[in-house]
């Protein structure tokens, strides 16, 4: 096609546009029943007897105090429980998880539009947390939700979302105009850069770069007691006012080591701002359980992702009762020594 027949049909298309033609059919196509995505029937099953067993014979053995517009760090075992809690008065969180034990560059990590994809837009008990490629397997299962009974509202909103991401100053930035240093984007960024995993493997006296080394490890988020949707009209993210109070709490289990950061969102409550230093806001706390229900439990083994341990396992079978392997072969359709097709 030639420069010239281009520019015609790209005149022609945005004339389209312009003309905002209904087609004749509009109303059948939105007619259309809608399917899901994925076949979440045939993902691995949540045994609730076990995780209820667990929550019976827990002991509080951690906490952690997030102060309000700040953010913190904290360390659950695998096999253990813990709990974000609103402390004084509703509060949003944002919750950041990695595997402890992978927190280089190649980190697992929450996955937060995966989790939504296998989930659902709001999570509540029994929904699990699931990591990033090339891993991809449950991290966390929430064992308990005090909120669990909102379920929805007459705007289209629920609560624990993975729909949003964090606040953080690069947009407030953009659309203000100004520089606010305690969005949950720089609380979570700091929180890490201040953790000793982090500064295990990053070794800098300066806090500022430190934070800015930490920032690329921060991910989006679990929106933990924040209550959002999409306007059905206009399909624009929303916020409301969090239906959480002083000791409403979201409990987990953790499958895996986990680091956890969580920042008390400079916005309180969500209901009107979050990004500013007027609203009131409550400080969130963390706890930590260990359970005696874990020699009921089985841990997930250790995950493989090399392309050479793949192939073998591919041709002995049995190996792979010994270490969790990840589900894809990581070929992306291609050959040793062969260049894809151009």
């Amino acid at each position: 096609m030639t420069a010239v027949a281009t520019r015609r049909v790209l005149s022609h298309h945005l004339a389209r546009r312009r003309s905002l033609v209904v087609p004749v059919d509009a109303e059948a196509r939105r007619q259309v029943v809608p399917v899901t995505c994925y076949e979440v029937d045939k993902l691995p099953p949540v045994d609730v007897a076990f995780y209820e067993r667990a929550r019976s014979m827990m002991r509080k053995i951690d906490q952690v105090v997030v102060p309000p517009r700040e953010g913190r760090c904290f360390q659950v075992p695998a096999g253990h429980l813990f709990r974000i809690v609103c402390a004084e008065g509703p509060q949003v969180g944002d919750l950041n998880l990695w595997c402890s034990d992978d927190l280089g560059e190649r980190s697992e990590k929450f996955y937060a539009s995966k989790t939504r994809q296998l989930q659902a837009t709001h999570l509540s008990t029994g929904d699990r947390l699931w990591s990033g490629f090339p891993y991809l397997r449950p991290i966390a299962t929430i064992t308990h939700d005090t909120l669990a009974w909102y379920r929805g509202d007459d705007f289209g909103g629920g609560v624990h979302d993975v729909i949003g991401s964090r606040c953080d100053p690069y947009t407030n930035a953009v659309i203000r105009g100004e520089d606010y240093h305690h969005c949950c984007h720089s609380n979570l960024s700091v929180a890490l850069s201040t953790s000793r995993t982090f500064a295990s493997i990053v070794a800098t006296d300066d806090p500022v770069q430190a934070a800015r080394l930490a920032e690329p490890y921060v991910h989006d988020v679990l929106n933990v007691f924040m209550c959002t949707g999409f306007d059905r009209n206009t399909r624009k993210y929303f916020m409301k006012s969090t239906p959480a109070r002083r000791a409403d709490f979201l409990e987990f289990f953790a499958e895996i080591p986990l680091l956890g950061a969580l920042s008390a969102c400079p916005g309180g409550d969500c209901g009107a701002s979050h990004s500013d230093d007027a609203t009131q806001c409550y400080p969130l706390l963390v706890e930590v359980f260990e359970t005696s229900a874990l020699n009921e439990w089985r841990g997930p083994p250790p995950v493989l992702t090399s392309v050479a341990l793949l192939a073998i396992f591919n041709i002995i079978p049995k190996l792979r009762g010994v270490f969790q392997v990840s589900a894809y072969s990581r070929t992306h359709g291609l050959r040793p020594g062969r260049l894809p097709p151009h």
